[in-house]
């Protein structure tokens, strides 16, 4: 026991001695020597493959009829999503952009609207409907006492049920 401890120490020292001398020794030349690392690769001998390596490899590169049909179905199957993905793709474009030419036709709709409604406020004169009304039609301002009011309770109308008195 003890003497491998020392030989395990006596490797340390000399493999540190071997490095600080590599490190130190200058080699003459502008180039490090050559290694015949061609020749040692084809002089070695290629790996012998365990049987089972062998036979799982072989395995591999074979392709049985039960494989060869799952691929195919996963095939079609992808390539009908793929298809499907498309189309809701296309459906979803087309969507869009009709959404959006009808934004503006209404946005274009609204604006004219908004022109013929002033047109049309512009085009009234209070005071000749105020003239009509008494004149012709024999209207009258309503006195203290016939003016009622009523309350709507929070909605928008009011409907009259009875005659008011």
């Amino acid at each position: 026991m003890a003497r491998r401890a020392y030989q395990g120490n006596h490797t340390r020292r000399s493999r540190k001695r071997q490095t600080d001398d590599y490190r130190n020794n200058y080699i003459q030349g502008n180039t490090a020597p050559r290694l015949n690392l061609v020749e040692e690769l084809e002089t070695q001998e290629p790996k012998r493959l365990s049987h089972t390596t062998r036979k799982n490899r072989d395995k591999a590169l074979y392709m049985n009829l039960g494989y060869l049909l799952f691929l195919v179905v996963a095939l079609v199957s992808a390539a009908f999503v793929l298809i499907g993905y498309i189309r809701l793709q296309s459906e979803l474009t087309l969507t869009v952009k009709r959404i959006a030419s009808m934004e503006s036709e209404l946005n274009s709709l609204k604006l004219s609207n908004e022109e013929e409604y002033n047109r049309a406020i512009s085009s009234v004169n209070l005071e000749e409907i105020r003239q009509v009304a008494i004149g012709e039609l024999g209207m009258r301002y309503a006195k203290e006492g016939q003016i009622i009011n009523v309350t709507g309770e929070g909605s928008d109308y009011v409907r009259q049920l009875a005659e008011i008195e």
